[in-house]
């Protein structure tokens, strides 16, 4: 399934030096797509569901959990690095009492930035509605422990956000579905999602720790951590979508993902 911003190069710097402690961050709270999305599509009628082999042919019981992965994700390892058990999907009925006090996580399979990515997939939870779902928690969890406890959990939270690849994959180069590459130049339409990915940035504002890109930057005064996205089109996904000749990891898709990079880490010191 795609996804964004590759990180597992820099998983284990980002774990080892820059995350808080279990003590800094009590509840951690994960949005984004399918390389954080720990079981939410299993809920929804959708095409991006990772419910069957080979996804989780290295979990302990070699079952399919949700997760795009053969075992472990990245916000599992985020978990066992705060000391923490890992984050259940806000879908799950299973997030309830003493659970949500561990946080939750709203990522689904195939969103992007833009709400009209991974339409194809016809029914995913896109970052607006995970947002609102954010919410939703918040709500709920008010109710189990007052909204001064509430306020306390969210600003002392680690959320980690990943974004970006569909808006490619699933978007911009999905011709004929998607009507982006003939509405903007590459160029226009880097600016434009980072423009969009600015206004997401604003669900750092109520917490105090942000994982989102690859350098340490300010966001709202509080920690943010940053990564740049990979070259999306080097994916399996992307490889068995499209022709011998242009699934080749070449200049032009690094090109694409760097001006990418390179435009967002100016968006997000500014």
């Amino acid at each position: 399934m795609a996804s964004s911003w590759l990180i597992l190069a820099l998983l284990p710097a980002l774990c080892l030096g820059t995350l808080p402690s279990s003590h800094a961050a009590r509840a951690f709270f994960v949005f984004g797509d399918s390389l954080v999305d720990n079981g939410n599509n299993n809920y929804l009628v959708t095409a991006a569901r990772a419910d069957s082999p080979p996804y989780g042919i290295d979990t302990p019981d070699h079952r399919a959990t949700g997760r795009f992965s053969n075992g472990k994700n990245v916000p599992d390892i985020i978990s066992e690095h705060l000391g923490a058990e890992p984050v259940l999907p806000y879908l799950s009925p299973e997030l309830d009492g003493d659970k949500m006090l561990v946080g939750a996580n709203f990522a689904s399979a195939g969103v992007g930035i833009l709400n009209d990515t991974g339409i194809q997939f016809a029914n995913v939870i896109h970052i607006s509605k995970q947002l609102l779902y954010f919410q939703q928690y918040q709500k709920r969890l008010s109710s189990l422990i007052g909204a001064e406890q509430t306020a306390r959990l969210v600003h002392g939270s680690l959320v980690l956000i990943t974004l970006g690849g569909n808006d490619f994959v699933n978007n911009y180069y999905l011709v004929p579905y998607s009507a982006r590459s003939r509405e903007f130049s590459l160029p226009d339409y880097i600016n434009y999602i980072l423009s969009e990915y600015r206004q997401i940035l604003t669900v750092c504002s109520p917490v105090h720790h942000c994982v989102l890109d690859h350098e340490l930057i300010d966001c709202h005064g509080r920690g943010c951590t940053t990564w740049a996205p990979g070259a999306c089109w080097c994916r399996a996904s992307a490889r068995s979508g499209a022709s011998r000749r242009s699934w080749r990891c070449t200049a032009w898709t690094a090109a694409a993902t760097g001006s990418c990079s390179a435009r967002r880490r100016c968006t997000t010191r500014g």
